[in-house]
């Protein structure tokens, strides 16, 4: 029974939890879903929700569609450079949909859960274009699930009501570098951090050579040690021992006229 529970969770058959917003993160119904909507304690996922907006909605709206490209690719841009400062992103995408549980919304999945519980803690307290935002984590994981199939073949009947993700597309060269940049960061990033790591390595594997050797000499060893430390602290400026005293040649050798060779 509970494989059998497990292998349905999250989908249609699934008559407890919303698959909708299994695969989506959000639903038609809201709250007012008959079916659970189980938020993620952990995500590398998050969802903004009503970010977007397009000017192409607007019924006064007299942008060309060069004008609305290059509106949205600078709206992403900026949104990508800000969400990447919480960590290193994987994903992201923004909804063309006009449902108001998809509108405007913003998914960006991150390499680790603990870089998007940072993303949410701090854009709840931040504002874009004057409006408030509003982050969670969501529980959307494959994208390929989510997207409207039919729309990317451009035969989505539904338009912009459709239940599943109508993908804005940012150019693939503002991608392309964006995504690019990110990896250069991070890469200079994890540097000094691994530099870190080897420095931290090399003296653990020395202060091991030490401590093997001190085991292996026993009391000699120690002997010696100490006597280092102790001739170290007596002679500050160099390890090496003090010359001896010069040799009284008188004393050492007697009278040398006991040692005159007598003339032949």
């Amino acid at each position: 029974m509970a494989e059998y529970l497990s292998s349905i969770y999250g989908t249609e058959k699934d008559k407890v939890n919303c698959s909708f917003y299994f695969k989506i993160g959000a639903c038609r119904h809201g709250d007012r879903c008959s079916r659970k909507h189980v938020k993620p304690n952990f995500s590398q996922t998050i969802l903004m929700p009503n970010v977007y907006q397009n000017p192409s909605h607007d019924a006064n709206c007299k942008m060309n569609k060069e004008e609305l490209q290059q509106n949205f690719n600078d709206f992403y841009e900026d949104i990508f450079v800000e969400l990447a400062k919480y960590g290193e992103i994987e994903e992201m995408n923004v909804c063309d949909n006009v449902g108001d549980h998809l509108v405007g919304n913003i998914y960006a999945r991150y390499k680790y859960e603990e870089d998007a519980g940072k993303a949410v803690e701090s854009l709840n307290n931040r504002f874009y274009a004057g409006r408030p935002l509003w982050a969670e984590l969501s529980p959307v994981t494959d994208f390929r699930e989510a997207c409207c199939r039919q729309y990317e073949n451009a035969e989505c009947t539904r338009g912009g009501f459709c239940n599943f993700m109508h993908l804005k597309m940012v150019e693939r060269q503002i991608s392309r570098e964006l995504f690019a940049s990110q990896r250069a960061f991070m890469r200079d990033k994890e540097k000094p951090r691994r530099d870190q790591d080897q420095d931290r390595h090399h003296r653990d594997d020395r202060e091991r050579y030490y401590q093997d050797d001190r085991e292996r000499h026993g009391r000699h060893y120690d002997d010696r040690e100490r006597d280092y430390h102790r001739d170290q602290q007596r002679h500050p400026e160099g390890y090496s021992y003090p010359p001896p005293p010069p040799m009284d040649m008188g004393a050492a050798v007697g009278n040398p006229e006991d040692y005159e060779v007598p003339h032949a």
